[in-house]
Protein backbone atom coordinates (compact mmCIF):
# COMPACT_ATOMS: atom_id res chain seq x y z
CA UNK A 1 0.00 0.00 0.00
CA UNK A 2 1.31 3.52 -0.56
CA UNK A 3 2.16 5.79 2.12
CA UNK A 4 -0.54 8.41 3.21
CA UNK A 5 0.79 12.28 3.02
CA UNK A 6 -0.32 15.40 4.13
CA UNK A 7 1.42 18.65 2.49
CA UNK A 8 1.61 21.55 4.18
CA UNK A 9 2.16 24.49 1.95
CA UNK A 10 1.10 22.64 -1.57
CA UNK A 11 1.50 25.78 -3.97
CA UNK A 12 4.81 27.22 -2.78
CA UNK A 13 8.41 26.54 -4.16
CA UNK A 14 8.91 23.34 -1.86
CA UNK A 15 5.25 22.60 -2.08
CA UNK A 16 5.02 22.35 -5.81
CA UNK A 17 8.23 20.09 -5.94
CA UNK A 18 7.16 17.51 -3.48
CA UNK A 19 4.68 16.75 -5.65
CA UNK A 20 6.72 16.29 -8.75
CA UNK A 21 8.62 13.76 -6.31
CA UNK A 22 5.15 12.14 -5.75
CA UNK A 23 4.02 12.58 -8.78
CA UNK A 24 6.90 10.57 -9.74
CA UNK A 25 6.57 7.50 -7.42
CA UNK A 26 2.60 7.37 -7.37
CA UNK A 27 3.19 3.64 -6.35
CA UNK A 28 4.79 4.57 -2.88
CA UNK A 29 2.60 7.96 -1.54
CA UNK A 30 -0.94 9.67 -2.44
CA UNK A 31 -1.49 12.57 -0.96
CA UNK A 32 -4.17 12.56 1.33
CA UNK A 33 -4.47 16.30 2.16
CA UNK A 34 -2.79 19.75 1.41
CA UNK A 35 -3.19 23.46 2.17
CA UNK A 36 -2.64 26.91 0.94
CA UNK A 37 -2.70 30.23 2.50
CA UNK A 38 -5.58 31.32 -0.23
CA UNK A 39 -7.56 29.86 -2.92
CA UNK A 40 -5.23 30.44 -6.25
CA UNK A 41 -5.45 28.58 -10.00
CA UNK A 42 -2.21 26.24 -8.73
CA UNK A 43 -4.62 25.09 -5.85
CA UNK A 44 -7.30 24.30 -8.21
CA UNK A 45 -4.80 22.37 -10.50
CA UNK A 46 -3.30 20.56 -7.64
CA UNK A 47 -6.44 19.50 -6.12
CA UNK A 48 -7.64 18.37 -10.25
CA UNK A 49 -4.54 16.73 -10.20
CA UNK A 50 -3.93 14.85 -6.89
CA UNK A 51 -7.77 14.51 -6.01
CA UNK A 52 -7.09 14.78 -2.31
CA UNK A 53 -9.23 14.20 0.35
CA UNK A 54 -8.93 17.46 2.90
CA UNK A 55 -7.77 21.16 1.98
CA UNK A 56 -6.80 23.53 4.38
CA UNK A 57 -7.23 27.45 3.70
CA UNK A 58 -7.23 30.58 5.24
CA UNK A 59 -10.19 32.03 4.86
CA UNK A 60 -13.98 30.68 5.36
CA UNK A 61 -15.10 32.50 1.70
CA UNK A 62 -12.17 30.07 0.06
CA UNK A 63 -13.78 27.55 1.78
CA UNK A 64 -16.94 27.75 0.75
CA UNK A 65 -16.05 28.20 -2.65
CA UNK A 66 -13.82 24.82 -2.67
CA UNK A 67 -16.71 23.58 -1.29
CA UNK A 68 -19.35 24.21 -3.93
CA UNK A 69 -16.52 23.01 -6.96
CA UNK A 70 -15.61 20.17 -5.51
CA UNK A 71 -18.72 18.54 -3.47
CA UNK A 72 -16.73 15.46 -2.16
CA UNK A 73 -13.44 17.24 -0.50
CA UNK A 74 -13.64 18.18 3.10
CA UNK A 75 -12.19 21.57 3.49
CA UNK A 76 -11.04 22.70 6.11
CA UNK A 77 -10.79 26.60 7.53
CA UNK A 78 -9.91 29.25 9.92
CA UNK A 79 -7.38 29.57 13.00
CA UNK A 80 -7.36 25.70 13.31
CA UNK A 81 -6.91 24.72 9.98
CA UNK A 82 -3.84 23.96 9.39
CA UNK A 83 -3.37 21.80 13.06
CA UNK A 84 -6.22 19.91 11.81
CA UNK A 85 -5.09 18.68 8.99
CA UNK A 86 -1.43 17.95 10.36
CA UNK A 87 -3.01 15.76 12.89
CA UNK A 88 -5.78 13.97 10.41
CA UNK A 89 -4.10 10.58 9.77
CA UNK A 90 -1.71 9.27 12.37
CA UNK A 91 -0.24 7.10 9.59
CA UNK A 92 0.64 9.66 7.32
CA UNK A 93 3.87 11.68 6.19
CA UNK A 94 3.37 15.35 7.12
CA UNK A 95 5.95 17.54 5.09
CA UNK A 96 5.83 21.17 6.41
CA UNK A 97 6.30 23.55 3.51
CA UNK A 98 5.21 26.04 5.24
CA UNK A 99 7.14 29.62 5.12
CA UNK A 100 7.10 31.49 8.75
CA UNK A 101 6.59 30.47 12.29
CA UNK A 102 2.83 29.92 11.16
CA UNK A 103 4.79 26.39 10.40
CA UNK A 104 5.14 25.98 14.59
CA UNK A 105 2.10 24.84 15.75
CA UNK A 106 0.94 22.29 12.63
CA UNK A 107 4.28 20.37 13.28
CA UNK A 108 3.83 20.21 17.33
CA UNK A 109 0.36 19.14 16.18
CA UNK A 110 1.34 17.33 14.06
CA UNK A 111 4.13 14.73 16.18
CA UNK A 112 1.91 14.83 18.81
CA UNK A 113 -0.60 13.04 17.11
CA UNK A 114 2.34 10.33 16.48
CA UNK A 115 3.45 11.12 12.96
CA UNK A 116 6.94 11.84 11.77
CA UNK A 117 7.45 15.41 9.76
CA UNK A 118 9.35 15.89 6.91
CA UNK A 119 10.70 19.70 7.66
CA UNK A 120 11.56 22.49 5.52
CA UNK A 121 10.24 25.14 7.28
CA UNK A 122 13.23 26.20 9.20
CA UNK A 123 11.23 28.95 11.26
CA UNK A 124 9.83 26.06 12.94
CA UNK A 125 13.43 24.91 14.93
CA UNK A 126 14.74 28.24 15.19
CA UNK A 127 11.43 29.47 17.24
CA UNK A 128 10.68 26.55 18.98
CA UNK A 129 13.36 24.26 18.33
CA UNK A 130 13.77 22.07 21.99
CA UNK A 131 9.67 21.95 22.54
CA UNK A 132 9.36 20.28 19.29
CA UNK A 133 11.86 18.12 19.52
CA UNK A 134 11.54 16.79 23.06
CA UNK A 135 7.46 16.49 21.43
CA UNK A 136 9.17 14.10 19.00
CA UNK A 137 11.20 12.26 21.19
CA UNK A 138 8.41 11.54 23.96
CA UNK A 139 5.93 10.42 20.73
CA UNK A 140 8.84 8.27 19.55
CA UNK A 141 8.71 10.26 16.09
CA UNK A 142 11.14 11.66 13.50
CA UNK A 143 11.67 15.14 12.42
CA UNK A 144 13.43 14.43 8.95
CA UNK A 145 15.45 17.24 7.45
CA UNK A 146 14.04 18.63 3.98
CA UNK A 147 16.64 21.54 3.36
CA UNK A 148 19.54 20.60 1.07
CA UNK A 149 22.15 21.64 3.91
CA UNK A 150 20.22 18.91 6.56
CA UNK A 151 19.51 16.46 4.13
CA UNK A 152 23.24 16.93 3.06
CA UNK A 153 24.46 16.33 7.23
CA UNK A 154 22.09 13.92 7.93
CA UNK A 155 23.67 11.34 4.96
CA UNK A 156 27.43 12.33 6.38
CA UNK A 157 26.03 11.60 9.96
CA UNK A 158 24.09 8.22 9.26
CA UNK A 159 25.48 5.50 10.69
CA UNK A 160 28.38 7.81 12.87
CA UNK A 161 28.13 8.12 16.86
CA UNK A 162 27.67 12.15 17.38
CA UNK A 163 30.80 12.04 20.07
CA UNK A 164 32.90 11.40 17.02
CA UNK A 165 31.43 14.78 15.37
CA UNK A 166 34.26 17.10 15.65
CA UNK A 167 32.19 19.72 13.90
CA UNK A 168 29.66 20.51 11.40
CA UNK A 169 30.44 22.44 8.02
CA UNK A 170 27.30 24.33 6.16
CA UNK A 171 27.72 25.41 3.12
CA UNK A 172 26.89 28.83 1.51
CA UNK A 173 26.76 29.90 -1.70
CA UNK A 174 27.09 33.42 -0.64
CA UNK A 175 24.13 35.17 -2.47
CA UNK A 176 24.17 37.45 -4.76
CA UNK A 177 26.28 39.75 -3.13
CA UNK A 178 29.22 37.90 -2.52
CA UNK A 179 32.64 39.96 -2.58
CA UNK A 180 30.29 43.22 -1.83
CA UNK A 181 31.12 45.75 0.77
CA UNK A 182 28.48 47.41 2.91
CA UNK A 183 29.35 50.68 0.78
CA UNK A 184 28.72 49.04 -2.25
CA UNK A 185 25.38 47.74 -0.44
CA UNK A 186 23.72 50.63 0.24
CA UNK A 187 21.40 51.13 -2.31
CA UNK A 188 20.64 47.70 -3.21
CA UNK A 189 17.41 46.83 -4.54
CA UNK A 190 14.50 44.25 -4.43
CA UNK A 191 15.77 42.86 -8.05
CA UNK A 192 19.61 42.63 -7.26
CA UNK A 193 18.72 40.67 -3.82
CA UNK A 194 16.13 37.66 -5.44
CA UNK A 195 19.18 37.34 -8.31
CA UNK A 196 20.35 34.28 -6.69
CA UNK A 197 23.33 33.00 -8.50
CA UNK A 198 22.30 29.49 -8.60
CA UNK A 199 18.40 28.05 -7.00
CA UNK A 200 15.26 29.29 -7.58
CA UNK A 201 13.48 30.11 -4.22
CA UNK A 202 10.47 31.88 -2.82
CA UNK A 203 11.36 35.90 -2.34
CA UNK A 204 11.65 35.64 1.53
CA UNK A 205 14.02 33.05 1.79
CA UNK A 206 15.73 34.82 -0.99
CA UNK A 207 16.19 37.65 0.81
CA UNK A 208 17.50 35.88 3.91
CA UNK A 209 19.71 34.16 1.97
CA UNK A 210 21.19 37.91 0.52
CA UNK A 211 21.93 39.13 3.90
CA UNK A 212 22.91 35.29 4.77
CA UNK A 213 20.19 34.81 7.71
CA UNK A 214 19.08 31.71 5.75
CA UNK A 215 22.72 30.40 7.00
CA UNK A 216 22.32 31.55 10.82
CA UNK A 217 18.35 30.23 10.41
CA UNK A 218 20.29 26.66 9.60
CA UNK A 219 22.84 26.63 11.89
CA UNK A 220 20.45 26.91 14.55
CA UNK A 221 18.35 24.32 13.05
CA UNK A 222 21.43 22.12 12.63
CA UNK A 223 21.77 22.23 16.26
CA UNK A 224 18.39 21.30 17.04
CA UNK A 225 17.93 18.39 14.83
CA UNK A 226 21.52 16.65 15.60
CA UNK A 227 21.96 17.70 19.02
CA UNK A 228 25.30 19.65 18.48
CA UNK A 229 26.48 22.07 20.28
CA UNK A 230 26.63 25.65 18.60
CA UNK A 231 30.28 26.02 18.79
CA UNK A 232 30.50 22.55 16.69
CA UNK A 233 28.95 24.10 13.66
CA UNK A 234 30.08 27.01 10.94
CA UNK A 235 29.85 28.03 8.21
CA UNK A 236 31.44 28.29 4.66
CA UNK A 237 31.43 30.05 1.80
CA UNK A 238 30.97 27.77 -1.35
CA UNK A 239 29.94 29.28 -4.35
CA UNK A 240 29.37 26.48 -6.45
CA UNK A 241 26.45 25.30 -4.36
CA UNK A 242 27.41 21.14 -4.95
CA UNK A 243 28.79 20.53 -1.56
CA UNK A 244 25.80 20.69 0.16
CA UNK A 245 27.53 20.40 3.77
CA UNK A 246 30.03 18.79 5.53
CA UNK A 247 30.97 16.59 8.75
CA UNK A 248 34.46 16.90 10.12
CA UNK A 249 35.33 13.59 12.49
CA UNK A 250 37.52 13.73 15.51
CA UNK A 251 39.79 10.95 13.55
CA UNK A 252 40.59 13.66 10.82
CA UNK A 253 38.24 12.36 8.08
CA UNK A 254 35.44 14.97 6.40
CA UNK A 255 32.63 13.37 4.84
CA UNK A 256 31.01 15.81 2.06
CA UNK A 257 27.59 15.08 0.29
CA UNK A 258 27.40 16.77 -3.12
CA UNK A 259 24.36 16.73 -5.55
CA UNK A 260 22.61 18.96 -8.26
CA UNK A 261 20.94 22.54 -7.70
CA UNK A 262 17.64 20.60 -7.61
CA UNK A 263 15.20 21.07 -4.12
CA UNK A 264 13.95 17.24 -5.44
CA UNK A 265 16.85 15.33 -4.82
CA UNK A 266 17.22 16.40 -0.63
CA UNK A 267 12.82 16.35 -0.42
CA UNK A 268 12.99 12.77 -2.60
CA UNK A 269 15.68 11.51 0.17
CA UNK A 270 13.37 12.82 3.03
CA UNK A 271 10.16 11.16 1.91
CA UNK A 272 12.32 7.64 1.63
CA UNK A 273 13.78 8.64 4.35
CA UNK A 274 12.72 5.03 6.37
CA UNK A 275 12.40 2.77 3.48
CA UNK A 276 15.94 3.61 2.20
CA UNK A 277 17.43 5.08 -1.01
CA UNK A 278 15.02 4.57 -4.41
CA UNK A 279 16.05 5.16 -7.84
CA UNK A 280 15.19 8.35 -9.33
CA UNK A 281 15.46 10.46 -12.81
CA UNK A 282 16.41 13.31 -11.02
CA UNK A 283 19.38 15.70 -12.50
CA UNK A 284 23.00 13.97 -11.87
CA UNK A 285 26.16 16.29 -11.73
CA UNK A 286 29.32 16.34 -13.91
CA UNK A 287 32.27 16.96 -11.73
CA UNK A 288 34.49 17.14 -15.14
CA UNK A 289 32.27 19.65 -16.11
CA UNK A 290 32.13 21.64 -12.84
CA UNK A 291 36.34 21.26 -12.68
CA UNK A 292 36.75 23.43 -9.67
CA UNK A 293 35.22 23.53 -6.29
CA UNK A 294 35.87 26.49 -4.50
CA UNK A 295 35.42 27.57 -0.14
CA UNK A 296 35.86 31.09 1.41
CA UNK A 297 35.36 32.07 4.64
CA UNK A 298 32.42 34.09 5.10
CA UNK A 299 32.77 38.15 5.75
CA UNK A 300 30.96 38.65 8.70
CA UNK A 301 31.47 42.12 8.83
CA UNK A 302 29.69 42.94 6.05
CA UNK A 303 27.10 40.08 6.64
CA UNK A 304 26.97 40.03 10.24
CA UNK A 305 23.55 38.08 10.18
CA UNK A 306 25.48 34.76 11.18
CA UNK A 307 26.77 36.40 14.11
CA UNK A 308 23.97 37.33 15.28
CA UNK A 309 21.45 34.35 14.80
CA UNK A 310 24.69 32.41 17.04
CA UNK A 311 24.47 34.70 19.32
CA UNK A 312 20.93 34.65 20.01
CA UNK A 313 20.99 30.70 19.41
CA UNK A 314 23.26 30.84 22.55
CA UNK A 315 20.77 33.03 24.54
CA UNK A 316 18.59 30.81 24.19
CA UNK A 317 14.65 31.08 25.92
CA UNK A 318 12.93 33.09 23.64
CA UNK A 319 15.38 35.17 21.99
CA UNK A 320 15.56 32.75 18.93
CA UNK A 321 11.68 33.01 18.08
CA UNK A 322 12.30 37.38 18.36
CA UNK A 323 15.18 37.09 15.80
CA UNK A 324 13.06 34.93 13.38
CA UNK A 325 9.63 36.88 13.88
CA UNK A 326 11.87 40.08 13.20
CA UNK A 327 13.42 38.79 10.42
CA UNK A 328 10.54 37.74 8.94
CA UNK A 329 8.67 41.36 9.25
CA UNK A 330 11.70 43.04 8.20
CA UNK A 331 12.76 40.98 5.36
CA UNK A 332 9.25 41.49 3.87
CA UNK A 333 8.96 45.47 4.51
CA UNK A 334 12.73 45.61 2.00
CA UNK A 335 10.33 43.70 -0.41
CA UNK A 336 8.05 46.24 0.21
CA UNK A 337 10.46 48.72 -0.39
CA UNK A 338 10.17 49.73 3.26
CA UNK A 339 13.62 49.33 4.48
CA UNK A 340 16.81 49.27 3.06
CA UNK A 341 18.85 46.20 2.31
CA UNK A 342 21.58 47.10 4.99
CA UNK A 343 18.38 48.08 7.76
CA UNK A 344 17.00 44.30 8.01
CA UNK A 345 19.63 42.91 9.69
CA UNK A 346 20.07 46.17 11.82
CA UNK A 347 16.50 46.03 12.77
CA UNK A 348 15.87 42.42 13.54
CA UNK A 349 19.75 43.05 16.19
CA UNK A 350 17.28 46.11 18.00
CA UNK A 351 14.59 44.22 18.20
CA UNK A 352 16.34 41.16 19.98
CA UNK A 353 17.93 44.00 22.22
CA UNK A 354 15.11 45.59 23.20
CA UNK A 355 13.44 41.70 23.71
CA UNK A 356 13.48 40.45 28.20
CA UNK A 357 13.59 36.71 27.01
CA UNK A 358 11.36 34.15 29.22
CA UNK A 359 13.56 30.80 29.36
CA UNK A 360 11.94 27.04 28.85
CA UNK A 361 9.04 28.44 27.35
CA UNK A 362 5.34 27.27 27.18
CA UNK A 363 4.14 27.52 23.36
CA UNK A 364 2.38 29.72 24.39
CA UNK A 365 5.13 32.06 25.24
CA UNK A 366 7.33 31.32 22.51
CA UNK A 367 3.94 32.37 20.44
CA UNK A 368 3.69 35.28 22.48
CA UNK A 369 7.66 36.22 21.66
CA UNK A 370 6.98 36.16 18.28
CA UNK A 371 3.77 38.38 18.01
CA UNK A 372 5.49 40.80 20.22
CA UNK A 373 7.95 40.90 17.93
CA UNK A 374 6.08 41.01 14.96
CA UNK A 375 4.27 44.09 16.59
CA UNK A 376 7.56 45.91 17.58
CA UNK A 377 9.31 45.20 14.40
CA UNK A 378 6.37 47.32 12.64
CA UNK A 379 6.12 49.67 14.54
CA UNK A 380 10.11 50.64 14.28
CA UNK A 381 9.40 50.32 10.44
CA UNK A 382 6.34 52.18 10.44
CA UNK A 383 8.81 55.07 12.09
CA UNK A 384 11.55 54.83 9.70
CA UNK A 385 8.96 54.96 6.94
CA UNK A 386 7.32 58.25 8.28
CA UNK A 387 10.32 59.70 8.84
CA UNK A 388 11.44 59.82 5.28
Amino acid sequence: MSKALILLGCTGSIGRQTLDVVCANRDAFHIAGVSARRLSESLLATIREIKPDVVAVESETDAKRLADEFPGLTVFSGSSALKRLAALDQSALVVNALSGSIGIEPTLAALTNGCDVALANKETLVAAGQLVMETARLRGVDVIPVDSEHVALAQCLNGNSLRSVEKLLITASGGPFRGKTRAELKDVTVEQALAHPNWSMGSKITVDSATLMNKGLEILEAHHLFQIPLDQIEALIHPQSIVHSMVQFRDGAMMAQLGAHDMRIPIHYALFYKQGRKDSQLPRINLLEIGQLTFEQPDFITFPAVTLAMQCGKMGGTIPAVMNAANEVAAHAFLRGELAYLKIIEMVSAVVEAHTPTYNPTLEEILDADRLARDETEKRIRKQVEMH
